[in-house]
């Protein structure tokens, strides 16, 4: 614009212009850029109302359930042996570990007082076999003089009466003579049958009671020894409630002992108690198992592995799947449109992590894992995955890798290619091969030379799948 006039230079104007159109477009622009993150926020809102769950089929049944319990184990017969009359420890003659038969001197004991006791009872019998035979004597003599006027009919009769009672007279002193005689026998301690000995409590000069055994200085009184038969042991396992329907004359397992970590030996049915103990709700069942290298000792501690027929039309579900509340069990199911229903289903046999599903829940249905407490019926949810080893359950191969073939010999030029090409398979088949190899083990592995039959060489163990996978 010049001085004194009223126009506007095109160079001004063209200014004006181009800082007019870059404020509308900044203002257009900033328009456009609050509408996107707006959407964004709408739809990451939206989204984060939508609570994550990770769904989940269950698993069918298997087709044998396997239990494990823990077992004592205890010997064939035990016996623990005491006193029966006072004394000293005369000498032992078997220390604990020592084999013995049925009637093996144990232990003898010196008893002055029962020895005098039983010569005054033989000194009795002999002046009550005198006292009888003297009123036997006057009997028959009085008996000849019956009927004469020499004697009376009343003196007769006290007389054959006077004998009979010096007769009883003998019957008891020679009863009494016995029963010390008995208790002499009981000096002598012996083994009661053929087994071993396990405990020795008495030593020479330990006093002993009648019927209480050795008296430390605390007057507690322990026996004397403790003979086992250990030809075969017991079993005694408590089976839960949930369990007792596998309980039958053919019911069989393996023992497993911490001190033979590589084998198992195998037990049968003996007796069960047929009752279940109110505090525990478990049945006492006996089983036995052959022992003739002894090698199974008694009070051993050992884990019993059960295996049973399974329950046929049942599906597992991890115990997290399963909502517990005041309406009952429920689990959380997901439809085709993402939406949760809660349904009621009946709870089968608990089997630790897992447990079985009786009714209300279909193979191919979507369950939801572990379901958070605020889940409600009809709420839309978000499926995400889950995390593998950690919260998604992880199936192992179902069949081992096979060893790769020999390769035939290739050229010079393509031994770089082809070596690169083969090098994944032979990564996998050696991964494979390091995960699979200990199925079948070398040749011999877990052969126990001189082991009896109930004995045999324990598998390595195979995962097993978890109930559930991702869908």
């Amino acid at each position: 614009m010049t001085p004194g006039s009223g126009h506007v230079s095109p160079k001004a104007r063209l200014t004006l212009t181009l800082l007019a159109g870059g404020a509308l477009a900044l203002a257009c622009g900033g328009v456009v850029w609050r509408h996107i993150n707006y959407d964004k926020v709408a739809r990451a809102t939206a989204e984060a109302a939508q609570p994550h769950v990770q769904v989940i089929t269950p698993a069918p049944g298997p087709d044998t359930r396997k239990l494990d319990l823990p077992a004592n184990i205890a010997a064939w017969y035990q016996a623990p042996i005491y006193a029966q009359v006072s004394g000293y420890v005369k000498m032992w003659y078997k220390d604990i570990g020592a084999h013995v038969h049925a009637g093996d001197l144990l232990a003898e004991i010196d008893t002055p007082g029962l020895d005098a006791q039983y010569a005054a009872a033989t000194a009795n019998l002999d002046v009550a076999l005198a006292r009888y035979k003297l009123a036997q004597i006057t009997a028959r003599r009085w008996k000849a003089l019956e009927g004469t006027q020499a004697v009376s009919q009343q003196e007769v009769d006290v007389q054959i009466a006077n004998a009979e009672a010096e007769q009883a007279q003998v019957e008891a002193a020679r009863h009494e003579m016995e029963r010390f005689k008995a208790l002499e026998g009981f000096k002598r301690i012996v083994a009661p049958f053929d087994g071993i000995v396990t405990a020795r409590m008495a030593d020479v000069g330990d006093y002993v009671n009648a019927g209480r055994g050795d008296v430390g200085s605390s007057g507690n009184a322990t026996e004397l020894f403790s003979v086992a038969d250990v030809h075969a042991m017991r079993v005694f396992v408590a089976v839960p409630q949930d369990y007792a329907d596998v309980i039958s004359p053919r019911l069989t397992a393996t023992l497993t002992l911490p001190q033979f970590p590589r084998r198992v030996f195998e037990a049968r049915y003996l007796a069960t108690a047929t009752a279940f103990s109110p505090g525990t709700r478990t049945v006492n069942t006996e089983l036995m198992v052959d022992n003739p290298n002894g090698e199974l000792w008694p009070n051993s501690y050992a884990t019993a592995h059960f295996e049973a027929p399974g329950t046929p039309g049942v599906l597992i579900l991890p115990e997290g799947a399963v909502i517990f509340r005041a309406q009952g069990t429920q689990v959380a199911l997901v439809d085709s449109t993402d939406h949760v229903h809660l349904v009621p289903v009946q709870v089968g046999t608990i089997y630790g992590t897992t447990l079985e599903i009786l009714s209300g829940l279909k193979p191919d249905d979507r369950v939801i894992n572990n379901p958070s407490a605020g889940l409600l019926n009809g709420d839309k949810v978000a499926i995400v995955p889950g995390t593998r080893g950690y919260n998604a359950p992880v199936y192992p191969p179902a069949a081992p890798v096979a060893p790769l073939a020999p390769q035939a010999a290739t050229p010079a030029s393509s031994t770089a290619t082809q070596g690169d090409a083969e090098a994944p398979a032979g990564g996998a088949a050696l991964e494979a091969s390091h995960h699979h190899g200990h199925l079948s083990g070398p040749p011999g592995h877990g052969s126990h030379d001189g082991s009896s039959d109930n004995v045999r060489a324990m598998p390595e163990e195979r995962s097993v799948p978890e109930a559930g996978g991702q869908r």
